[in-house]
């Protein structure tokens, strides 16, 4: 079953496009809502620094997990039904998130979050790759950067409003209007299309690959708790790489896989995916943790926080327009990746030189660097993905940039809160004599958030030393990541394959 060839104009273009970008605009919205309501959470919860990280990572790991299976369902049964059934299990889900009555429950609805918001990224994707062509395919893919752009700007700000005059719940019941409105705009506007060649799912894939993944983010969590030679993580880790050599297996052996390996022999498709992986690891895990410390470390209210994150956010929405109108008809998609991970790891480096300074007019110059790099990256990182991939398996082709997008946030939340957890560690054993367990319970307070020191000045500022410390390491090491990611893009991504769009244009048809 195909879609129409026939082009879309005027309203019903507009339509189509909203009806593809406001899902990711949830998605997105919703991630940076609640990263400022964290301490929130963790307060009215009494949650430690590891179900903080469930929090966000129960998310990020179902919608990471569920990515390229939602893509094999879209290509299978419609991009238009799934879509539209995302919406409504995202729209349910965020329900039980406000109502839960504890972080188990929270963290489980987190999780059914994440598999609607999988069908929702990777149906909205596939759609957009399949109604838009040639240079209007590059157009849309701006459009859709500068929702996501917007939903990352108001997010932070919506999110400290609500919470500090709301409660945190209403960071997840804000989602229940929207997303009726946007099931019913879905079934009335969207024409079905599908791929005609996907015929079986890849069930051992999919099994495999979310196994895989789900194991490796525990042993990273649960490493910072019980030690990382403890039996339980070694065979977390060892199950992990077993089972992802299968899925490799089953991938080869599969005759209409739910990853074809055969595109990543494309030295391009490989950086561009570095580039994706990275960008998403090292700059987007920062929505969820600087606005923790703005709020335990500076001391700002949760509407405080959201504010301070406007300057990586703003540019997030304004970049993607900029870059639609005057860089991508001159510069080739490896100029542009290179440009945006140089300026985000700038940032980075910028920001952890100064963190420990305790002053937010010191982080204002490399946040701004963040966003400036991020708002080039935002949109760039998928259409230089998607366009080594053929439009009949658009479904894929988006479940795999998604997959590699929020597998980074993932892996990098789980690996700089390990960085995070170790540095407090280290810092507060040297700084605070004492019990091996005293240490270990400030540890985890800290690392959540927790700076009282149980009341004593003298603790307290040790407290603050560590969890800045702490975050310089992860600043800085994020921004070492984007350097040499930065390089394997310039050396893996060829600039005849990622010509500027213009010079498609004269190629490519315009559906």
């Amino acid at each position: 079953m195909q879609s129409s060839d026939a082009s879309p104009s005027g309203m019903h273009r507009l339509l189509i496009l909203l009806c593809v970008s406001i899902p990711s605009f949830m998605i997105n919205l919703d991630s940076n809502i609640v990263a400022v309501s964290l301490p929130s959470i963790a307060h009215s919860m009494d949650a430690n620094f590891a179900d903080i990280e469930w929090v966000i990572s129960a998310y990020t790991l179902s919608f990471a997990s569920f990515l390229l299976p939602a893509g094999a369902l879209a290509d299978r049964f419609g991009r238009k039904k799934m879509l539209a059934w995302g919406l409504a299990i995202f729209t349910l889900a965020s329900l039980i998130c406000g109502a839960a009555p504890n972080v188990d429950v929270l963290n489980l609805a987190r999780g059914l979050q994440g598999i609607g918001a999988a069908l929702q990224l990777s149906a909205a994707l596939a759609t957009l790759s399949q109604v838009f062509r040639g240079a209007a395919r590059a157009s849309a893919f701006a459009f859709w950067g500068a929702v996501i752009g917007i939903a990352v700007s108001l997010g932070p700000v919506i999110g400290g409003f609500i919470t500090e005059h709301f409660g945190w719940e209403w960071a997840f019941y804000i989602n229940i209007p929207i997303g009726v409105v946007m099931v019913a705009t879905v079934l009335k506007t969207l024409d079905e299309s599908s791929d005609p060649d996907a015929r079986k799912l890849d069930i051992l894939g999919a099994v495999t690959f979310s196994s895989s993944l789900f194991l490796v983010t525990l042993a990273l969590i649960s490493g910072n708790h019980e030690g990382w030679g403890s039996l339980p993580v070694i065979v977390e880790f060892a199950a992990s790489a077993v089972l992802f050599i299968v899925f490799l297996l089953a991938e080869i052996y599969q005759k209409r896989p739910m990853l074809d390996l055969s595109f990543f022999r494309s030295s391009t498709y490989v950086g561009a995916s570095i580039a994706t992986l990275v960008f998403a690891g090292a700059l987007l895990t920062m929505l969820s943790y600087l606005p923790i410390f703005f709020q335990s470390g500076l001391g700002y209210s949760p509407q405080g926080a959201g504010l301070l994150m406007l300057p990586i956010a703003v540019p997030l929405f304004i970049v993607p327009r900029l870059v639609a109108a005057h860089l991508i008809h001159r510069y080739s998609g490896r100029a542009l990746l290179v440009l945006g991970l140089l300026i985000v790891s700038a940032g980075l480096l910028w920001v952890g030189a100064e963190i420990t300074d305790l002053s937010f007019t010191k982080l204002l110059g490399g946040m701004l660097l963040m966003g400036i790099g991020a708002g080039i990256l935002n949109g760039e990182t998928a259409k230089v993905s998607m366009s080594a991939i053929p439009p009949e398996r658009a479904g894929m082709a988006s479940g795999v940039s998604g997959t590699i997008r929020f597998s980074g946030i993932v892996l990098g939340f789980a690996v700089l809160g390990a960085l995070l957890v170790n540095r407090i560690g280290s810092y507060v054993a040297a700084n605070l004599p004492g019990s091996a367990e005293d240490v270990n319970t400030l540890v985890r307070a800290i690392a959540s958030g927790d700076l009282s020191g149980g009341g004593s000045a003298s603790v307290r500022e040790i407290a603050l030393q560590s969890f800045s410390h702490g975050y310089q390491l992860i600043l800085l090491g994020a921004g070492g990541f984007a350097l040499l990611a930065a390089l394997l893009t310039w050396v893996l991504v060829r600039s005849e394959d990622t010509a500027p769009s213009s010079a498609h244009a004269a190629h490519a048809p315009v559906e």
